[in-house]
């Protein structure tokens, strides 16, 4: 165990749900039905490519946290030290990015196989009468937007106003609709 690893199992609480519910799920199980439809090898640079489980994993984060974008979820895995564990993470690993854990899930949904998954971590958590539900998050994240104009629009206002000659019919047309009264209760 590195002195990084020790600092991050010494910050992070002991009952976090994260860690919890890293305890209850059979992983090994879930791993097995990802190899099946998404087996990593080497990139075109050589370097390994992300392990399933990690990924899979990456994306619950995202649907536990209120449906976290997977930019966000990527943010999370960099900055939060309980998601980190929970992913398997130490702080020198490299944490897979947004269009790798898109690439992975349109992967699953392609293969009809995302579903399957989903109601498999489901059921090994509703085996505890544990329920996980969904809450509100707000994301507060400060964006760039363009400059709105300073100027106010020039509007054009009319003088003079045509007198049309159906206006005087119109009004004794109208009639004004009274509401009936009901007795009070």
């Amino acid at each position: 165990m590195s002195f990084s690893e020790y600092d991050v199992t010494r910050r992070t609480r002991k009952g976090n749900f994260l860690k919890q519910i890293d305890q209850l799920i059979d992983w090994n199980s879930i791993e097995k039905a990802i190899t099946v439809h998404y087996a990593p090898v080497l990139d075109a640079a050589g370097r390994p490519a992300y392990p399933g489980l990690l990924l899979f994993k990456m994306l619950l984060v995202g649907i536990w946290n209120g449906g976290l974008s997977d930019e966000s979820v990527e943010d999370m895995a960099n900055s939060n030290l309980h998601v980190m564990r929970f992913l398997g993470l130490s702080l020198e690993d490299d944490v897979p990015d947004h269009s790798v854990l898109s690439r992975f899930r349109t992967r699953l949904t392609g293969a009809g196989a995302w579903d399957g998954l989903l109601t498999r971590i489901n059921e090994q958590i509703q085996m505890y009468d544990i329920m996980v539900m969904k809450g509100n998050h707000i994301d507060a994240s400060i964006t760039q937007s363009p400059r709105k104009l300073k100027a106010r629009p020039a509007y054009e206002v009319v003088s003079d106003r045509e007198e049309r000659d159906d206006e005087a019919d119109a009004r004794t047309a109208c009639k004004s609709l009274k509401r009936p009264s009901y007795g009070s209760r």
